[in-house]
This record gives C-alpha cells, sequence and structure tokens, in this order.
C-alpha cells in the first residue's frame, strides 16, 4: 500500500468536525475494496465511525483507532521529497493510513486486527464515546496520535473552566460609583497565575493556560460583567486542585467548572522509545476497548498549524512499528 498517496487523498477530504460523512463513506468503501467487512456506527445525522474487521476474525484482540476529524481550515495536501502537508497530514489521516497499511501487512501474515475510525475527537470525543457503548471484545486498543513514533506512558488529564467576575455599572468619569468586572477579573487572574501547581516525577508539570477573555460594554462605561476561560493540563487527580482554584478567586469571581478528562497511564511494550503526551485524546472515552497505548507518526508541535506535516519516512517507519507492537502484544 503507498501510504503516502493513501494520506494525500485523505487529507483532500475536507472532514472538520461535524463535517465527517464524505472521509467516513471513502474510508468504507476502500476498507470494503480491500476486503474487510466495514459498517458505520451512526453517531449524529449522517456523521458515523468506521469500524472494520475481517470475516474469519470478527472479534479481534488487537485494535488499531485513531479519528477522522480535523480542525479547521482546511488545507489540501501537498508534498515534497520529504514531506506531506495538508490539514490531517499528522492529526490523524497519515496515522489512518498507516493504520491501515499495517493492518494489512499483518492479515497477510495470519495476524488479524480490527480498525475503528471515529468522529469528534478534535471537540468532544462524541464518536469514542458512542463506540464505548459497542465494544467487539478486543483487549488492546493502539490509539493512533502524532507522537513522533514514540510510545506514550501517559497522557494528561484536562480541566476547563470559566472564572466569571461581576460589578456595576457606570459612568467612566465617575468611577467610584462602579464597580468593576474587568478589575476583579484581572486580580483573579493574577492570583491563578501565581498559584503553585503539582508535578509528577514521570509525567511533568500540570500547567494552564488563559485562552479567552472577553467583557465590557464601552471604553467610557464601568464594566459590570466579564470572564476568562482556563484551560489546565492534569497530571493527577483534580480535587485538590479545584479547591485551590475556587479559594484563589474567592472575594473576586467565581468559578464554573466543564469539561474534566482524567489522566490516562498507558501500557508499555519494551524496546520502543518513550514519551509523555501533554495533549488529551480519545483514550479516556474508550475504555471499554481494551488496555491502551499510544502510539503514531508525526509531531503534535506543527498539529493544528498552517504549516501540518508528517514525515514520509515516519509514515513507513510507523507501520513496522504497529505491526511489531501487535505481535509483541500477542505473545
Amino acid at each position: 500500500m503507498d501510504v503516502v498517496a493513501f494520506t494525500r487523498a485523505l487529507v483532500d477530504i475536507e472532514s472538520i468536525t461535524g463535517n465527517e460523512e464524505k472521509v467516513g463513506t471513502y474510508l468504507q468503501a476502500e476498507l470494503s475494496r480491500l476486503g474487510w467487512v466495514a459498517s458505520k456506527q451512526s453517531v449524529d445525522g449522517t456523521r458515523a465511525n468506521i469500524l472494520a474487521t475481517l470475516a474469519n476474525a470478527p472479534n479481534p484482540a488487537i485494535v488499531f483507532s485513531t479519528h477522522m476529524d480535523t480542525v479547521p481550515p482546511f488545507i489540501p495536501s501537498s508534498e515534497d521529497e520529504m514531506r506531506v502537508y495538508g490539514r490531517g497530514s499528522c492529526d490523524a489521516k497519515g496515522i489512518i493510513a498507516v493504520q491501515v497499511a499495517a493492518a494489512e501487512k499483518l492479515r497477510k501474515e495470519g495476524i488479524p486486527v480490527g480498525l475503528l475510525f471515529v468522529v469528534g475527537e478534535e471537540r468532544d470525543s462524541q464518536g469514542a464515546r458512542l463506540a464505548n457503548e459497542k465494544p467487539i471484545g478486543s483487549k488492546f486498543l493502539v490509539n493512533g496520535e502524532p507522537t513522533e513514533n514514540r510510545l506514550g506512558l501517559a497522557s494528561k488529564g484536562t480541566l476547563r473552566l470559566q472564572v466569571i467576575a461581576e460589578g456595576r455599572m457606570a459612568h467612566s468619569a465617575y468611577p467610584e460609583l462602579g464597580e468593576s468586572a474587568i478589575d476583579k477579573l484581572l486580580e483573579a487572574l493574577r492570583r491563578l497565575r501565581a498559584m503553585p501547581l503539582p508535578s509528577d516525577a514521570e509525567i511533568g508539570p500540570c500547567t494552564f493556560n488563559i485562552g479567552l477573555i472577553e467583557g465590557g460594554r464601552a471604553p467610557n462605561v464601568i464594566p459590570d460583567y466579564a470572564q476568562a476561560e482556563l484551560l489546565y493540563r492534569l497530571v493527577g487527580p483534580a480535587g485538590e486542585l479545584r479547591r485551590q482554584i475556587s479559594e484563589a478567586v474567592a472575594g473576586h469571581a467565581r468559578v464554573e467548572f466543564g469539561l474534566e478528562i482524567p489522566l490516562m497511564r498507558l501500557e508499555k511494550v519494551a524496546g520502543l522509545p518513550t514519551m509523555v503526551a501533554a495533549f488529551t485524546t480519545d483514550i479516556p472515552a474508550l475504555t471499554n476497548w481494551g488496555r491502551p497505548l499510544l502510539i503514531g507518526p508525526g509531531s503534535i508541535h506543527v498539529a493544528h498549524t498552517t504549516g501540518e506535516y508528517v514525515d514520509k519516512s515516519q509514515l513507513a517507519e510507523a507501520v513496522e512499528k504497529y505491526c511489531t507492537i501487535a505481535k509483541q502484544l500477542l505473545s
């Protein structure tokens, strides 16, 4: 299988989260053409996961999985001697191509695996959560994300929250008559930035990002409302961190906690280089698909960028690594 050509064909099908129908249909057709039993798992309207197994092995011990959706904007594929470029080239359409190629190679050696390609990873893991309700009895799930072909020892968790400050409007010429919500929010954020965060000897530090700030009415109005959206990368349970965050902003703002994804410690395979993923994956939403592993070609540092790419050498290397992992897991 030409993994470069397959990667480019997948990249050239726009599949920004919510619009995965066409790439799913293409994958189902290609896998069926290769002789796989490929079916759709309806998720939301025309959006569907793709599950593929072999007719003589409908319940394989190992399943390779990754996601079909991408972040915006759509960027068509291109290539040079060293790399394939375009949206999804490393996150994660190159990984889809590699997993199919590895599954085909294993099939010829009499080693059956399954393939699960899901929708919605870039937003809320909706496809993975639905797939988790329909496991096929696999013992291992090899999830694909760009790790530069290093095996993930763990993936950090995620905690999203809003910090909300309220004040009182007044004419800006008479600030003493009002109460600035923006001033309150700035002080709350200052306290959060100064707050020590936990660290783990193997996984590294908990980090956070102030991703969005909004508030106010007009330059000549004392603002009565302001908020910020934050995201923490977790290295352990979030209970104590939640308490510290709420305590730090008390008297200036309130906190509304949102999505929480736990830290995941992952399966190891001897002889492979390792890493720790500071990003989250679909793995926490696929707990019924077996003991999780994480590996894939490409670098997360170029994922979601205008210059996203994957090295052709890493694509070829990844095919061999997926085969090696499958054989070691089965032995």
